[in-house]
């Protein structure tokens, strides 16, 4: 029985570091100019089915959008995507996006995601890191149909926004909490 486990237990871990690899590759295959015409396509998807979005937009000092997050998972799982970061109308940088988890899950999945950051200490905060963890640092809050009804220009007061849209796939659970966000230095 108990190599029984321990060959299944390297099995599922080699199972999650294939995944894994196999979903790094595909993120990095893409050019610098292929990521930001995703970035652009995928902003307008988010603003055309969410317009609360779009008016966050124009009061946020820097947006961060993921347009393709790959995540994968048996019992170990992982996520990872490349994303591109503007400032106003100016490109700012390139970034990814990189999680871990385990527990029961079994599937795959692919999203995207945008981040709104509404404050200096928060663009500042993302510059001035190694990697920024949701989760730790500035404020996130992720937007729900729920919380975007009651949002408005008027009403935001937390440091960053992030909108999940655009699910493909079979994944029991989505979230960005704990997700590593890097620069990429060359893209």
């Amino acid at each position: 029985m108990f190599t029984i486990r321990r060959a299944l237990s390297k099995l599922t871990l080699a199972f999650a570091i294939l995944s894994l690899a196999a979903i790094s590759s595909q993120a990095n295959a893409a050019t610098a100019e292929d990521l930001s015409k995703d970035s652009a396509q995928a902003l307008q998807i988010l603003y055309k089915g969410n317009p609360v979005a779009e008016s966050i937009s124009k009061k946020a000092r820097a947006v961060l959008v993921f347009p393709k997050i790959i995540k994968a998972g048996l019992v170990f799982g992982g996520s990872y995507g490349e994303g591109v970061l503007t400032k106003g109308s100016h490109f700012a940088g390139y970034y990814n996006s990189v999680s871990a988890s385990w527990g029961w899950q079994a599937g795959a999945e692919s999203y995207a995601y945008v981040v709104f950051l509404m404050s200096d200490k928060a663009v500042k905060y993302l510059d001035e890191t190694k990697g920024w963890e949701i989760g730790v640092g500035p404020t996130v809050v992720v937007v729900n149909e729920g919380i975007a009804k009651n949002l408005s220009s008027s009403t935001l007061k937390d440091d960053a926004y992030a909108f999940i849209f655009d699910q493909q796939g079979l994944m029991a659970s989505l979230s960005i909490e704990g997700t590593k966000i890097s620069r990429i230095k060359n893209k």
